[in-house]
C-alpha cells in the first residue's frame, strides 16, 4: 500500500506546542486496478491496422451467361502486356497485326515497364487531348506465368496511375508463338 506522510510540526524546541497530526494514508490499490481495467478495455476495443489490398472489379456470375458482342476499343489507346514463364514479359501497342510499338521483350521495374507505361500514357493523352480517355492496358498472363508476375504488373499499373486495365486469359496463336519465340 502507498503512504502519504505529512510533517507533524509537533513541539520542538520551545514555542507553542502543537498537537501531533495523524499520518494520512492513501490506498492506491483501487487506482491501480482501474488503470489496468482501462488499459485492458482499450486494448481489446481498438482496431488494429487492417491489411491493405487492391480493389479489383470482377464481373458477376450472371454476366458469364449473357454473351454480348465484344467491345471495340481504340487501338491507339490499347497496350497489351503478355506474361510468360521465367519472369518473361512481352508488350505491344495497338493490334498485333499492325502494332504501333513492339512487340518487344521488357523487364519489370523503374527502367522497364514503368518507363514504357508512363511514355505511352503521355502519348495517349496527347493523342486524345483528354485526360479522361487514357491508356487501356490488357494484361494476359499465360498458364506458365507466376502469380507474383501478375501482382507485380498490377502494382506497376497502380504506381503509374493507369485508369483502365483488364486481365484476360485468351491468347491468339500469334501471341502464343510470340511468347514462346522470344
Amino acid at each position: 500500500m502507498a503512504e502519504l506522510n505529512t510533517g507533524d510540526g509537533g513541539g520542538k524546541k520551545g514555542g507553542k506546542v502543537r498537537s501531533k497530526k495523524a499520518n494520512s494514508k492513501v490506498d492506491l490499490t483501487a487506482m491501480v486496478d482501474l488503470a489496468f481495467l482501462l488499459i485492458t478495455f482499450f486494448m481489446l476495443t481498438t482496431t488494429l491496422s487492417k491489411p491493405q489490398s487492391m480493389s479489383l472489379g470482377l464481373p458477376d456470375k450472371e454476366d458469364d451467361k449473357i454473351k454480348e458482342k465484344p467491345i471495340k476499343v481504340d487501338e491507339n489507346r490499347t497496350l497489351t502486356v503478355m506474361l510468360g514463364d521465367n519472369d518473361k514479359m512481352v508488350y505491344y501497342m495497338g493490334l498485333l497485326a499492325t502494332p504501333i510499338a513492339g512487340p518487344k521483350d521488357i523487364s519489370y521495374g523503374k527502367e522497364g515497364i514503368r518507363k514504357e507505361l508512363l511514355k505511352r500514357k503521355l502519348s495517349v493523352i496527347e493523342y486524345t487531348g483528354n485526360k479522361d480517355k487514357g491508356l487501356i492496358v490488357i494484361i494476359k498472363p499465360s498458364k506458365k506465368s507466376s502469380y507474383r508476375n501478375l501482382v507485380d504488373i498490377l502494382d506497376e499499373m497502380n504506381i503509374v496511375g493507369v485508369p483502365s486495365n483488364a486481365i484476360v486469359n485468351d491468347f491468339s496463336p500469334e501471341e502464343l508463338k510470340l511468347l514462346e519465340d522470344k
